[in-house]
């Protein structure tokens, strides 16, 4: 198992605590090509970052999961351009270096008897390390046991400018 990660002194997560959560959109864009072009266009015009993307495509559809540094100015966009959406809070947690880093976090949600509804990698790595988010049951519990186990979960504020 990796060492312990435990929060920087001073850090905006330790004085975020508790429910270091981070917002997550899903977006519903039709299976056609350049729809997902568009949409990271529009939010290039308005100046917000995606830091973590997923794309699970349908026939007809497909879900774009999107992890923004601004999520106000998101929720705005998105009414304004009449796109429908969802907004979810996530857990996204730094893995330590090492090659049983993601079965070390695996393991503490299994032995906690945790589901893991889906993960994905986010693009940004804001101390160096790698970021997966998890969309879990008992989104409270998990984040408490990983930072129990020494993982180090970023919140909204960790992320945005």
């Amino acid at each position: 198992m990796p060492p312990p990660t435990k929060s920087p002194p001073g850090s905006k997560t330790a004085r975020a605590r508790p429910g270091p959560m981070v917002h997550q959109f899903s977006v519903f864009l039709e299976n056609k090509c350049g729809r997902l072009l568009d949409l990271t266009r529009l939010f290039g015009q308005t100046n917000i970052h995606i830091l973590g993307l997923s794309v699970v495509d349908t026939t007809d559809s497909a879900v774009v999961r999107l992890v923004v540094d601004d999520p106000d100015k998101t929720t705005e966009i998105f009414r304004e351009n009449q796109i429908p959406f969802s907004d979810t809070e996530i857990i996204v947690a730094e893995l330590p270096h090492g090659p049983d880093a993601l079965a070390a976090i695996l393991t503490a949600l299994l032995q906690a008897e945790i589901n893991i509804y889906y993960t994905y990698g986010l693009i940004v790595r804001p101390r160096d390390k790698p970021l997966l988010a998890f969309h879990v049951e008992e989104q409270e519990l998990a984040a408490d046991i990983l930072r129990q186990k020494g993982f180090f979960t970023l919140g909204q504020a960790d992320l945005s400018r």
